[in-house]
């Protein structure tokens, strides 16, 4: 334990129990308190979706999977193409969480869908 003196003084609004509770923790335990409580708010703070379509693309379907998104979407190629959109190519999207506590969002192309398998 430390030096009570030597906390930091808690944002307003924080409760006296939690303050205590939290001077209390080892290292250790603060270092689980902050992840179960980032993931609380990932989970509790209204998120955009991950998957927009960028200008051009034709997102064909979304199926959610546990542990990541399936699109499938069609794309332009960026060139005056006679041929774009190209596609569909299906890719599996999931949200990755960063060291700062936000999130960034991974695309992984699993490759063209014939149309039989549409």
């Amino acid at each position: 334990m430390t030096n009570a003196s030597a906390n930091p003084t808690p944002p307003d609004g924080l409760s006296d129990d939690i303050v205590s509770d939290l001077n209390h923790l080892s290292p250790e335990e603060l270092r689980k308190t902050i992840i179960h409580a980032q993931e609380l708010l990932h989970v509790r703070e209204e998120r955009d979706p991950i998957v927009e379509p960028a200008p051009g693309e034709d997102i064909v379907s979304v199926t959610e999977h546990e542990g990541y998104t399936e699109v499938v979407k069609r794309e332009p190629c960026g060139e005056d193409c006679a041929d774009c959109p190209h596609g569909p190519y299906l890719y599996h999207v999931k949200e990755q969480k960063t060291p700062d506590g936000g999130t960034r969002t991974l695309w992984t192309l699993i490759g063209e869908v014939y149309p039989d398998d549409e």
